[in-house]
């Protein structure tokens, strides 16, 4: 029999006899579960991570070997796109951040920055898929957000009267 410390997630060590092998005689199932239950009533599977929630969904088919880096990018927000597909995704929510900015001012800066991003691919090799952009006609957006400013105004007249 040899003793080797068991460190569980909780954190409390714990010093006790291990075998190597299961008892003769004894079925594996047996023995396996006895192992769960023990560690159970010392607390070993208490406050781990996810406690409570189910397991994630495995939804690869195939097996992947940068499974676990995948998921650690995901859970911390990361993306790896080609930089023109990102910047195509950036101009996507700044347009969108224009349909609601507070002022025109705002607006005419959030294209501009965007106009400039686009400009500089665009003068460059692709280092991915093709741009698909061209800069944006900033007057045809600040017209845009003014028209629809001007129409939930008058929404907004009309239901108050």
């Amino acid at each position: 029999m040899i003793i080797r410390p068991i460190a569980p997630l909780g954190g409390v060590r714990h010093n006790e006899p291990m075998t190597e092998r299961k008892p003769p005689g004894v079925s594996f199932e047996s023995y396996v579960d006895k192992q769960i239950r023990d560690a159970q009533e010392r607390g070993e599977f208490a406050n781990l991570p996810g406690a409570g929630r189910p397991a994630p969904a495995v939804t690869e088919t195939t097996y992947d070997e940068l499974w676990w880096i995948k998921r650690k990018m995901a859970r911390e927000g990361f993306s790896v796109l080609p930089p023109t597909l990102a910047l195509r995704k950036e101009a996507e929510d700044t347009l969108a951040a224009a349909v609601v900015a507070p002022s025109e001012r705002v607006v005419r800066r959030l294209v501009e920055d965007l106009n400039g991003k686009i400009r500089g691919m665009m003068c460059r090799p692709p280092p991915g898929p093709p741009l698909g952009l061209k800069p944006y006609d900033i007057e045809e957006i600040v017209r845009e957000w003014r028209e629809r400013r001007a129409g939930r105004r008058g929404e907004h007249h009309g239901t108050a009267g």
